[in-house]
């Protein structure tokens, strides 16, 4: 009967992992991939590295921003966190 209760308490210990550190992580990824897809020239955007800047281009793999000096950089669109959304009041949040 010990072995049995040894079983039953790692599988529920794995259970709580599962819940509370897998499936969330996995959820945050796949609406991350599809941010990543739904994205449109003229969005404003956040990238990893902390710098905002406006959708100019997009490619398969990677997207074309213009900052605010004016230069342009590429990067991989997975480096992209997050897009800004512009309500009444005209300042962005993300």
């Amino acid at each position: 009967m010990e072995t049995w209760g040894m079983v039953i308490f790692l599988v529920a210990i794995f259970a709580v992992m599962y819940f509370l550190m897998i499936r969330p992580r996995q959820k945050q990824q796949k609406q991350h991939e599809e941010m990543t897809k739904e994205l449109r020239v003229g969005d404003k955007v956040i990238i990893a590295g902390g710098i905002y800047g406006t959708i100019e281009s997009l490619g398969e793999d990677t997207v074309i921003l213009k900052i605010e000096s004016g230069a342009t950089m590429r990067v991989a669109r997975g480096s992209i966190l997050a897009q800004q959304d512009i309500g009444e009041s005209g300042r962005g949040t993300f």
